[in-house]
């Protein structure tokens, strides 16, 4: 900085200034620093400067399954934002397994990392107690701590004094409901859901969407039709074998994630069943190529990329107010109507977006998100 400031003819402070933008400078001075900048071929040495600061300008993002197109999305949200607001990414997959969360979440707050956005799992005890003593600035994504500010995963954050955590996720009951009633308007009784992994919140909210979406349908509920397929594709081959073969099977079924879409249309090709001649289809989660299928998937897509940006976007407001009360952000997601459900082809619309989440075709109206604060 000092080669740059003789070279400039300037201060070292106001090379500071011009490279944080920490006040402002005329522009012939900003221009004469980045011009100097550029000849010298000068980088900020971040490590010194998290020496001065206390801050790295790096988040830690610990999610499993990176490889599902989901948390793909997910995961091009959060590096877009943090980006745009000056922050490097530290990457890592816990597996979904909770004593690898809690040594993830160890390493990353070991490289001193200034926040993390974590997707935590079905069981996260070990790694809220580790946030919570080390007073991480943390957010959760996707999946809540239930119940979000209060209850076991959120006590040893209590006890010491530190800020409870941000959480943000979609919409999953009442979509699951719409996705219910949808089937049940075309005139099913018999509706099955394969259900993820027990323990998480996404689980346990899809089943409640289910379980109403039959009571406003008049339906009754048959417990041997509400399967668990773990959240994965091997789990819902089985699990819909298992409903294929019941006396009385379905005659219309709802996957809660996309990795079970892809087990359970793998299972129906296996036992010779078309979709939706013998077996309607609606599935949780779009994925790019979900309308290349024959027949096309009708879907809830979630809002992936937001949730993404809005986790860095509460992260960087917990950084900058450490005390305020937290936040449980909703997004609302989108009905996506296509044919696996048994309806007919409808005309493409040419003004319709190109990526289904945005597609003209949603039935949910539009809203703004839900934020549910808890004191601190």
């Amino acid at each position: 900085m000092a080669d740059v400031a003789r070279s400039a003819g300037v201060s070292v402070a106001t090379v500071s200034h011009v490279l944080n933008g920490t006040r402002p400078v005329s522009p012939g001075t900003r221009r004469a620093v980045l011009d100097a900048v550029d000849v010298l071929g000068y980088t900020p040495n971040t490590l010194a400067r998290s020496l001065v600061t206390a801050r790295t300008r790096s988040i830690g993002l610990a999610v499993s399954a990176i490889s599902n197109p989901y948390f793909t999305e997910i995961l091009q949200g959060v590096e877009t934002a943090a980006l745009e607001a000056g922050y490097g990414l530290l990457l890592a997959d816990p597996h979904d397994d909770p004593r690898q969360e809690r040594k993830v979440a160890q390493l990353l707050h070991e490289r001193r990392v200034d926040g993390m956005i974590v997707a935590p799992s079905a069981q996260p005890g070990e790694l809220v107690d580790y946030l919570g003593r080390h007073a991480v600035p943390t957010v959760f994504l996707d999946r809540l701590i239930d119940p979000p500010g209060t209850g076991d995963e959120t006590a040893a954050a209590a006890a010491t004094g530190a800020p409870f955590f941000d959480q943000v996720c979609a919409e999953s009951a009442e979509p699951t409901a719409r996705l219910v009633a949808h089937l049940a308007g075309l005139g099913h009784h018999r509706v099955g859901l394969i259900a993820g992994l027990a323990g998480l919140s996404t689980t346990r909210e899809r089943v409640t969407g289910y379980l109403d979406g039959l009571a406003a349908a008049g339906l009754a509920h048959d417990d041997r039709l509400l399967v668990s397929g773990n959240s994965e594709s091997a789990g819902a081959e089985r699990a819909t074998t298992a409903l294929l073969a019941l006396p009385d099977p379905p005659t219309a079924l709802v996957t809660a994630n996309n990795a079970m879409t892809l087990g359970a249309l793998r299972a129906l090709r296996r036992h010779g069943r078309s979709v939706p001649g013998d077996l309607a289809l609606c599935c949780f989660d779009d994925f790019p190529w979900a309308d290349l299928f024959s027949p096309r998937l009708t879907a809830i897509a979630q809002p992936s990329r937001e949730l993404g940006a809005r986790a860095v976007r509460l992260l960087l407001e917990r950084l900058a107010e450490p005390n305020r009360p937290s936040r449980t952000v909703r997004l609302p997601c989108a009905f996506v109507h296509r044919t696996s459900c048994g309806c007919p082809e409808e005309p493409e619309r040419p003004e319709a977006a190109a990526h289904p989440a945005s597609a003209a075709l949603s039935e949910i109206p539009p809203e703004p998100p839900s934020e549910k604060g808890t004191a601190s």
